[in-house]
């Protein structure tokens, strides 16, 4: 019997619900039935239905996360008084933001709409360069673009298309700052000021951007805000996460060149990309600045569908990203629309060392084992069980078995007592490879190429370990990358999440940079071990992966979770959970350890969270205003 009819029964009210809304649902986004019962379970039937609503009409400020969306915009945005004391404003180094309009048939009412927000502005020392290149001159809009002296407009007479058009609005410029901006949306009346005060704390910035959020019309609220990590160099290059709002010095926007035709409909998109080759000065502004409209001709609207052409011009963009900075790889579509799979390329054969600590648990090793010996592709590995004081005849018989395969060997840990890092090191300097894969005896894996594909991104020189995606045997997520600070001290991500649905932007499902990943799949280097030092013994059951990440992030390394690569864990099956007091007190001091040792990290913020999210939950949810008081 599948799961939802246990759940839910044929003739049930609940179940009646179910089949109604998988079949809405089908079609407006890439989930299915699995989301629905993941919904129902959590949310209940009236939120659900809600949220289907939501979803088919548009009308997302009834859904309940937008409501806490607008409690957090009423306590985190400026109030009137702020709003003017902001008007008041001196700063230091107060540059001129030269705003980038291109305009092809503009409507008369968002262009009022978008000139407004800008003479609104708290902060005044910009200019809106505008380059039109609708077929005829909109003699409605000459009364709008003439009432402010800081507006330039230039009437092409053609239409160059989206870069070209852009690149009109360049030459108009004479800012010290250039800022994209398409013509039907629009900007809180402090997002400049938040612009010019981030450029004072960052007097060396290049390349500014922000959250962003969506709206329709000026009258309703405002709803699907995107939460952005700090810069990830390999979330970008599996999608234009970045988009709005983003701000270039100029003198950088000059050595770029402007935006370049071949890529129209991923022209920002291939411009954020050589941002990335050309500097780090890089700052992410964590507050909405960016009011994203949705109608049916944006690529805002919220079936994706209505410019395919764009997540097309992705893929060039990419393949030529990739060629500039010296990456093999081939680039392909990723799990949702607007996102993409790298497959990098790596040089030879290199030996791949697969360490997994074992005591007794036949069984369970067995599964593990049987899975990398049936599913792997990859040709050049070796399999090191660690044995740890194991006391049952079964599993020494099963050691006997497995040593007749040439590609396993057994190393008996030499202490008394568990200590997960000082078995992992000790693994280590007992195997052969060029690369490790840390690997849980409660494993079980399902990709054949997972080798290659983390081989792929291990092999890069900026990337110190790599991280899959782990599913509990109930085909829900148990992890997908970790965010560091929230939960008391970390959490793994989308946690429960159904491996088919889409939790926030899909993210479950694109390849990202993390502060850390589980050590019940890790991948990296045997140089990585020997440059931080290997694991910490000092952290003997806990934290060990999470400080052996946060060491390697210290060497300026990026930690990469790759979702592409899955497989089964059967969590603590072997060593059991924190269920009796002396446990208790040693996870207790653990914790308080590793929040000593990386007190940095807890008092800035994992940089590839958000301060906008909890930190009360794994699946990305927004903060509620009352946490701060």
């Amino acid at each position: 019997m599948r799961v939802r009819d246990k759940m839910f029964p044929e003739g049930t009210k609940t179940r009646k619900v179910l089949r109604a809304s998988a079949h809405i649902l089908k079609g407006f986004k890439p989930n299915n039935v699995s989301t629905v019962i993941y919904y129902l379970k959590k949310d209940g039937i009236k939120k659900t239905a809600r949220k289907v609503k939501g979803i088919v009409f548009g009308e997302a400020q009834y859904d309940d996360e937008n409501k806490i969306y607008q409690a957090l915009i009423k306590h985190n945005e400026p109030t009137k008084a702020q709003l003017e004391e902001q008007r008041k404003a001196k700063f230091k180094i107060e540059p001129k933001i030269s705003i980038l309009v291109p305009m092809y048939n503009t409507p008369y009412k968002f262009f009022k709409e978008l000139v407004d927000c800008l003479i609104n502005q708290t902060y005044s020392n910009w200019e809106l360069c505008l380059a039109d290149g609708s077929p005829e001159r909109n003699e409605k809009l000459e009364s709008i673009y003439k009432k402010d002296p800081r507006i330039k407009y230039k009437f092409i007479g053609k239409n160059k298309g989206i870069a070209g058009n852009t690149n009109e609005c360049i030459k108009l410029a004479t800012g010290d700052f250039i800022a994209l901006f398409d013509h039907d949306d629009l900007l809180p009346v402090f997002s400049l000021y938040e612009i010019v005060k981030c450029i004072n704390e960052n007097p060396d910035v290049e390349f500014i951007y922000t959250d962003e959020d969506k709206i329709t019309t000026l009258d309703k609220p405002r709803f699907n805000p995107h939460f952005k990590p700090d810069f990830s160099l390999d979330f970008l290059r599996a999608n234009n996460y970045i988009c709005h709002f983003s701000v270039f010095k100029k003198e950088l926007m000059d050595k770029l060149g402007g935006e370049r035709s071949k890529y129209d409909g991923a022209q920002d998109f291939d411009i954020i990309l050589r941002v990335a080759e050309n500097t780090n000065k890089i700052v992410h502004i964590p507050k909405v600045l960016y009011h994203w409209r949705v109608h049916p001709n944006s690529t805002s609207q919220a079936d994706t569908q209505s410019k395919p052409y764009a997540f097309e011009a992705g893929i060039p963009a990419i393949q030529d990203h990739l060629k500039r900075v010296g990456l093999k790889g081939t680039v392909e579509h990723g799990a949702s629309l607007g996102t993409y799979r790298i497959r990098y390329k790596f040089e030879g054969e290199p030996k791949v060392s697969i360490i997994i600590p074992n005591k007794d648990e036949k069984k369970t090793l067995k599964t593990c084992v049987d899975s990398i010996l049936k599913k792997t592709t990859y040709k050049n590995y070796e399999i090191v069980i660690v044995e740890n004081n194991s006391t049952t005849e079964e599993i020494f018989q099963y050691y006997k078995q497995l040593e007749k395969n040439e590609k396993i060997k057994i190393v008996k840990y030499p202490e008394i007592g568990f200590n997960y890092s000082k078995i992992i090191n000790y693994g280590v300097k007992n195997s052969d490879g060029e690369y490790i894969l840390q690997l849980n005896n409660d494993t079980e894996v399902e990709t054949e190429d997972w080798l290659e594909d983390m081989l792929g991104f291990a092999s890069r020189e900026d990337v110190g370990a790599v991280g899959a995606k782990l599913l509990y045997p109930d085909n829900t997520i148990q992890h997908a990358g970790i965010a560091i600070g929230v939960d008391r001290v970390a959490t793994h991500l989308f946690r429960g999440l159904p491996r088919n649905a889409h939790g926030y932007f899909a993210r479950e499902s694109t390849i990202q940079d993390f502060s850390a990943v589980t050590g019940a799949c890790l991948f990296s280097k045997r140089s990585v071990y020997e440059e931080v030092g290997y694991m910490d013994e000092d952290f003997p059951v806990a934290f060990n992966d999470l400080d052996f990440c946060l060491k390697i992030r210290k060497t300026g390394k990026l930690i990469v979770y790759d979702p592409f690569v899955t497989l089964i864990h059967y969590e603590s099956k072997s060593r059991g959970h924190e269920d009796t007091p002396e446990k208790v007190a040693r996870f207790e001091a653990e914790i308080k350890k590793f929040q000593e040792k990386w007190k940095d990290i807890y008092e800035k913020g994992d940089p590839y969270y958000n301060p906008n999210f909890s930190l009360n939950s794994c699946n990305y949810q927004f903060r509620k205003y009352e946490e701060d008081e």
